[in-house]
């Protein structure tokens, strides 16, 4: 059963390309329940034969106190000793404990696809699989170590027998270790890509299916067939051919926007020439975060505001509608960090950029977990709404500060061992050094 929720498909159509592949033993049917009501029915239904039943939730960390709630509702309306329910997804792997607290059997950690292979195989039983934790008879904590990590080829990214299809994840890990982003910690600070014939198969299928939209998913889409920080031009070209002779001529490939981003110091001219040849998408995403060199360089960021400059120039120079991602209220951000970060967005969009701001969120499982929520005082709300006004800014930022001030009070509940709840430094300009942390 997947308590199947919009905001993510994706990982579960990963997780049935996955099983539709496995061979099992085990004799299983899927369901989808699309609502609380519908999934209660749905395990009433199977509970009904006998049944076991698996019930898997994903969910990313602002939404974990509200589907706390819809779990209990589920188990008001349908419940008994063969359900298990069972979260994962990036808030799971962070909290797995203040997950189980949550209400959830069993908190799955890390990559899903081996673990519920090996569920599934064990018709439920979670001892000896590796990826959970769980509490046993006497309410001791079980952590089974580590899933296994194998090639992203291993597994289909997304599903043909159950015709769920998704963009297609094309890398997994960020070697760009920015502070406030739960990526490169849930999946390693690493790249590892799925290869170009892989893809092709998967565009090939897609095309087979009267499909015409090819999408990626990656946490920097430029970094594509890159182990280090430096872009693979010749891989993204080799990719991007493929797909746009894979799709065919009544087909379009996206790469570079929604739902990933460009990094502003691979933008180059030679870059946004690859995607007009190739792709069907006149904009552009680029994360810049901050206006203020001192708060990129606090989270570890890996450029400057120049360069968040020189790419939204070129992208626009070479035809582009750029979006540029900007985070306000970050840990140690001071009155000149935003002022900074406004006269920047107020630059870009007299070039023709828009905004999609962002309220800074002190996400589970990140070196900033334990940071003050963002907040963004009221001379900020006043400039960012005029920008809104004018077209020139958009985003659910206010709706995040809500968010940030939950996770916040979470953290506060579950002190991590041994670390400091305001662990983070101030820099200084007579203090540059930060401390080498991790992150984004």
């Amino acid at each position: 059963m997947l308590r199947y929720r919009k905001a993510v498909t994706y990982g579960f159509h990963v997780l049935l390309g996955a099983l539709e592949q496995h061979g099992t033993t085990t004799r299983y049917e899927v369901r989808f329940g699309e609502t609380p009501a519908s999934t209660a029915e749905h395990i009433r239904a199977a509970l009904a034969t006998g049944a076991k039943v698996l019930v898997l939730w994903s969910f990313y960390s602002p939404d974990a106190a509200a589907l706390a709630e819809e779990l209990a509702l589920v188990r008001r309306l349908a419940d008994g000793p063969s359900v298990l329910h069972i979260a994962g997804g990036v808030h799971a792997t962070a909290e797995p404990v203040q997950t189980l607290d949550a209400g959830w059997d069993i908190a799955a950690v890390g990559e899903g696809e081996t673990t519920l292979l090996k569920l599934v195989d064990a018709v439920g039983a979670p001892t000896g699989i590796t990826g959970l934790v769980y509490r046993d008879a006497a309410g001791d904590i079980i952590k089974t170590g580590r899933p296994e990590r194998r090639p992203l080829d291993d597994f289909r990214g997304f599903s043909l027998r159950w015709d769920r299809f998704n963009a297609l994840e094309i890398t997994r890990g960020c070697v760009f270790s920015c502070r406030f982003c739960q990526t490169p910690f849930m999946f390693s600070a690493k790249f590892r890509h799925r290869s170009v014939a892989d893809v092709r198969w998967h565009v090939d299928r897609m095309r087979e299916r009267g499909l015409r939209d090819v999408r990626f998913i990656t946490p920097t889409a430029l970094s594509y067939g890159s182990q280090t920080d430096e872009p693979n031009l010749a891989a993204v070209e080799d990719l991007l051919a493929s797909c746009h002779e894979g799709i065919g001529p009544r087909g379009r490939v996206f790469f570079g926007s929604f739902p990933s981003e460009i990094r502003p110091e691979h933008v180059s001219r030679e870059a946004l020439r690859l995607v007009r040849r190739y792709c069907a998408n006149t904009n552009i995403i680029v994360g810049a975060q901050s206006g203020s060199d001192r708060v990129l360089a606090a989270a570890k960021r890996g450029h400057d505001v120049e360069q968040v400059r020189r790419a939204a120039r070129l992208a626009i120079e070479e035809g582009f509608r750029i979006n540029v991602d900007m985070i306000f209220g970050m840990p140690g951000e001071d009155h000149a960090d935003v002022q900074a970060s406004l006269s920047l967005a107020r630059e870009l969009a007299e070039l023709g950029a828009r905004i999609h701001a962002h309220t800074f969120m002190p996400l589970p499982g990140t070196p900033w977990r334990d940071a003050p929520a963002g907040d963004v005082d009221p001379e900020t709300v006043r400039e960012v709404d005029r920008l809104s006004q004018r077209g020139a800014l958009y985003g659910h930022w206010q709706r995040q500060r809500d968010h940030a001030h939950r996770l916040a009070a979470a953290a506060q509940a579950y002190p991590r061992p041994g670390r400091s709840r305001t662990l983070l430094p101030v820099v200084t300009p007579a203090d540059p050094a930060v401390p080498d942390q991790g992150g984004r």
